[in-house]
């Protein structure tokens, strides 16, 4: 793709980026003052924490930028970081090197929402959307 379509795309979508991070960001950390329930404190953080730190790897809420961390932290880069630091915090769990709870069920909260994000980011960069 043509880079100046690339920045024009970019910088159009980046408010929303902004939105869908101000919300994630908001609902993650809501968590902490709010109780709603089980799901809400066991899974909700582990659901918009990698959504929310996706995007702001990735630098998709602000305007296009083009240097060694955006070049670095393409699409899929990003989403094998977030996906090998997330396992390995559950295997950690898993063989008690910390004191937590091992829940199979957080590797489904991890990708529940990064994967869409990805899938997003990675239409949008190709201008499939």
């Amino acid at each position: 793709m043509d880079k100046a379509l690339a920045r024009k795309r970019h910088d159009k979508l980046a408010p929303y980026w902004a939105l869908v991070l101000l919300v994630l960001g908001m609902t993650g950390i809501s968590t902490i003052y709010f109780d709603l329930g089980p799901f809400w404190s066991g899974y909700v953080l582990d659901m918009t924490g990698p959504a929310w730190n996706y995007i702001l790897f990735r630098g998709l809420f602000t305007g296009w930028a083009d240097n060694i961390w955006t070049r670095f932290f393409t699409p899929t880069r990003t989403l094998v970081f977030f996906l090998l630091v997330c396992f390995s915090i559950e295997a950690l769990q898993f063989f008690q090197v910390y004191d937590s709870t091992y829940d199979p069920w957080d590797l489904l909260a991890y990708v529940s929402i990064l994967i869409p994000l990805y899938l997003a980011d990675v239409g949008v960069k190709s201008g499939k959307r």
